[in-house]
């Protein structure tokens, strides 16, 4: 299998994380690339129309996309423990791994409103929205957090990841201060050897 990603990415971290947990990542060329909204890439364009990363490329010679597809995919892959439970215990799994993809569209949204968008067109009030969603994801977050203990599943990589990418992009947002739960889940869940493997860079 290879897999098509970005280093910085939060979705692309996930997908990672969750190999390395299930011990397949050593069965997965990492190929990395940098798409932003703004750059044609071809190779991926070529393989996700909406030119979007993560991209995997199974060993059929198929292409999928979207994180979320991805993990689901990888996951019937190993013979461990399935990050995805099945019957009434997936249904909390997914919508917090749900809530956690959120979170990393709306930081990647309004990075790319910071950074990529020239100063004179960006859009305060579309930002706020954006930072805005971030709030109110990790307040949700903050009350579920003892969702977040347990066996490893899919949320707990997905909110790590998330939480991750605040602190590699919004530092200043000083999420901990008003999440103290969280910051006790993503203190103990960043010295896993996936998370301190797969840091953004």
């Amino acid at each position: 299998m290879q897999l098509i990603y970005a280093a910085a990415s939060p979705f692309a971290r996930k997908v990672r994380v969750l190999a390395a947990e299930t011990g397949l990542l050593e069965r997965i060329e990492l190929l990395d690339t940098a798409v932003l909204p703004t750059t044609l890439n071809e190779q991926v364009n070529a393989l996700n129309p909406l030119g979007k990363i993560p991209v995997l490329l199974t060993d059929a010679g198929e292409a999928l996309y979207d994180s979320r597809v991805i993990c689901e995919y990888l996951d019937t892959q190993h013979q461990g423990p399935k990050l995805l439970p099945d019957g009434a215990a997936r249904w909390p799994v997914l919508r917090m791994a749900a809530l956690a993809d959120g979170l990393m569209d709306a930081a990647l949204l309004a990075r790319y409103e910071r950074a990529a968008r020239p100063a004179e067109l960006q859009w305060s009030a579309w930002l706020e929205g954006q930072l805005g969603k971030i709030q109110r994801a990790l307040a949700e977050l903050e009350r579920q957090v003892d969702h977040l203990q347990g066996p490893l599943d899919l949320a707990q990589i997905g909110v790590a990841c998330a939480l991750g990418y605040l602190d590699f992009r919004f530092a200043d947002l000083d999420w901990r201060a008003a999440h103290p739960g969280l910051a006790a889940f993503h203190q103990a869940f960043a010295q896993r050897a996936s998370m301190q493997a797969s840091a953004p860079v």
